[in-house]
């Protein structure tokens, strides 16, 4: 459970001003007393990470997580933890060669069917799973499902085909979670190469809004915000228990795929 963020922006210099920017909903109640927090983004062409295990710990300061990142792409995760001990390895988000991803919700059933799950895996891919989270195994039945495509090392991977294999994830676990009594899982996600950004909204709430600039007080209160740096535009999504957005964000649909691409273009394309 937790909160998920996922964000993609025009300019990579910006990442603390857009945390503080959107500071009412990262700061919700949702987040509250953490059993772990992760930030995921790119830099210099590499998948880079901070991550900490702090079970029962205090509200996470996103801005000053942030203060000396430079990236245009990002997943940040609060784990509210329902499957996995607090180790380091079962904090989101995961990484997997130029992939990375995060997951808001729980796979029913998850210890009768983790050994299916990894067995339908090529050995590769079965092999990186370090941790014990529903999470971090959603994550890799998607990468077998573009492995068996031809997909998982393409920098250009075709839209289709991700969303194929997030389809045909969530197929197999419901499945598979049915055939041994259980539901049909909540399995909000985000997943991203770096180039383009794909969220899921399966079962709980997910938003998302499209800002240009970052704005602040101006010194005449009277003359109300300014705003600054109009080269900056950016696409932040966030999923948690929150079921009234804030009135500038939109909700996306049940069995829907947001996809904001490198340029902070959004598609919606239903599952």
């Amino acid at each position: 459970m937790g909160r998920l963020i996922g964000l993609m922006a025009t300019r990579a210099d910006r990442l603390r001003d857009v945390f503080r920017q959107e500071r009412s909903i990262l700061s919700g109640k949702a987040a509250k007393r953490p059993d772990g927090w992760g930030l995921g983004f790119y830099q210099g062409g590499e998948i880079l990470h901070k991550k900490r295990p702090q079970p029962g710990g205090e509200q996470v300061d996103w801005e000053e997580i942030a203060a000396d990142i430079r990236t245009h792409c990002a997943i940040a995760h609060v784990r509210q933890a329902t499957v996995g001990d607090f180790r380091a390895d079962n904090v989101h988000p995961f990484r997997m060669r130029q992939w990375l991803f995060a997951h808001n919700g729980t796979v029913d059933r998850f210890s009768a069917i983790r050994e299916s799950l990894l067995e339908a895996m090529p050995d590769f891919l079965r092999r990186d799973v370090r941790g014990e989270t529903d999470s971090e195994h959603v994550f890799h039945t998607i990468l077998a499902f573009l492995h068996d495509a031809g997909q998982l090392d393409n920098p250009e991977v075709d839209d289709r085909a991700v969303i194929h294999a997030i389809r045909s994830t969530v197929s197999l676990l419901d499945r598979m979670s049915a055939e041994v009594g259980g539901k049909a899982g909540t399995l909000n996600l985000c997943i991203t190469n770096g180039q383009r950004m794909y969220a899921l909204r399966r079962g709980r709430p997910l938003v998302y809004v499209e800002r240009e600039g970052i704005e602040e007080a101006a010194g005449d209160e009277r003359r109300g915000p300014r705003s600054l740096d109009k080269g900056l535009r950016y696409v932040l999504i966030v999923s948690d228990g929150t079921e009234t957005p804030p009135p500038d964000f939109q909700t996306v649909d049940e069995g829907t795929v947001l996809v904001v691409d490198r340029d902070v273009r959004v598609e919606r394309v239903a599952l």
